[in-house]
């Protein structure tokens, strides 16, 4: 029986002229390269100075069906070369953010770790995208627990060692 590709599909449009659409740099990446948008008149590139942290646009809005997320993970390349990384990676983009207004733009969060400033220009590579399918799981709350398949592990932080 042959395999047929996911009916999912994620929904993206410009929110904004000049947007870069994400895309998967090569065939088997699990992530879409998100570039950052910087086109208004006062704003034609941003400077993330040492230590510091910015709220980069996109210039995107997202549909994500019921049951997917958005992660927006730090590149590897700008984290190793530059030290600046998304601040809480993964982010999470949820299904239920969407809407046309301004304040559902998707945003990367990026923080300088370096010494020396960053400068984002428009159409950068900042972040990816990688798009992840939900398990349908319940929070159950318990006096006690029923069964552990991790009864022998004792410790905590740090208590396998180095």
């Amino acid at each position: 029986m042959r395999k047929t590709k996911s009916e999912e599909v994620v929904e993206i449009k410009a929110f904004r002229e000049g947007v870069i659409y994400p895309v998967k740099s090569t065939t088997n990446a699990a992530g879409y390269d998100v570039h950052a948008w910087c086109l208004d008149e006062w704003e034609k590139q941003i400077l993330i100075t040492a230590n510091d942290t910015k709220l980069i646009k996109t210039g995107l809005n997202v549909n994500i069906p019921k049951g997917y997320e958005i992660q927006v993970r730090s590149r590897s390349g700008l984290a190793a070369k530059n030290a600046v990384v998304v601040l809480n990676s993964p982010g999470t983009v949820d299904c239920d953010f969407f809407g046309l207004m301004e304040n559902f733009e998707v945003k990367v969060i990026l923080h300088n770790h370096s010494k020396n400033g960053f400068v984002v220009k428009h159409g950068d590579r900042i972040a990816q995208f990688v798009i992840c399918k939900l398990p349908d799981i319940e929070l159950k709350v318990v006096e006690e627990f029923s069964s552990s398949s991790n009864e022998d592990r004792e410790g905590g932080f740090g208590s396998t060692g180095v």
